[in-house]
């Protein structure tokens, strides 16, 4: 299995910066890519930012220069560097993990998509 954990949320002032963590593991065989989503009340759940296992990134268009995703491929940790922050971005944010696992230890990997239980942030005016 593979387990997903975020931190890092808490409450800004608008213009204001906060870093999220979120560590999988497990028994992880690779990572294809992680991926903070966010939801927002009364909101559909949207990606935010993703990273793939060759370093490719993406971006939604309201963050797109005032967010940063980065790894740490070692530790199996990826990063959400949000800085600027303002009220819109307050939300919900969820770590998703599209990768292959080895239940047992052995034997042939699965794909497997997890997500972490999220961590709120909030953004006051």
């Amino acid at each position: 299995q593979v387990r997903v954990v975020e931190s890092g949320g808490g409450l800004v002032q608008a213009g204001g910066s906060l870093r999220l963590s979120c560590k999988a593991s497990g028994n992880i065989f690779s990572i294809d890519a992680m991926a903070w989503y966010r939801q927002a009340p009364g909101k559909e759940r949207e990606l935010v930012a993703r990273i793939f296992s060759d370093a490719r990134k993406n971006y939604a268009d309201s963050v797109n220069g005032r967010f940063t995703i980065s790894r740490d491929s070692a530790e199996n940790t990826v990063y959400l560097q949000m800085n600027n922050l303002e009220p819109e971005d307050t939300a919900v944010y969820y770590c998703k993990v599209d990768a292959y696992d080895v239940p047992n230890g052995y034997g042939d990997p699965r794909y497997v998509v997890v997500w972490g239980q999220g961590t709120g942030v909030t953004v006051s005016p």
